[in-house]
């Protein structure tokens, strides 16, 4: 093959996960909210490390300082609020936090619905 397509099938090959990989669970919170503290506390520390997480890495923003690239279907009332956010718009929300027992399931259901996730029961909530 020569060098020049080698190197575009190489660019390609690290560009194309990253186009899938547009989801993102974006935490709305506000200073002295208790829920986003318990949330805090019982799920931040291992999202990242879960399928979930690593599907739809978590975005926060401040309940009064929403960002203008963020594009909600209704006003955020309630923190903590999750919303599943695709290219800047959001395509589902989770208001407040169910504790973790119900937090994973719920949010595996808005991601397998809205997005490309697919559930994989070993690994979901941490594993």
């Amino acid at each position: 093959m020569h060098p020049l397509r080698q190197l575009a099938a190489a660019a390609a090959a690290v560009c194309l996960p990253h186009a899938v990989w547009a989801a993102e669970l974006v935490m709305v919170e506000q200073p002295g909210c208790e829920w986003c503290a318990r949330w805090n506390e019982e799920i931040a520390p291992i999202y990242p490390r879960t399928a979930e997480g690593r599907h739809a890495p978590l975005r926060r923003v401040d309940l009064r300082a929403l960002p203008d690239d963020l594009q909600v279907a209704r006003r955020v009332l309630f923190t903590p609020t999750f919303l599943v956010v695709e290219h800047g718009q959001e395509q589902a929300r989770l208001e407040g936090y169910p504790g973790e027992d119900f937090f994973w399931p719920l949010l595996a259901d808005l991601l397998t619905a809205h997005t490309g996730f697919v559930e994989n029961t070993n690994t979901q909530g941490g594993s």
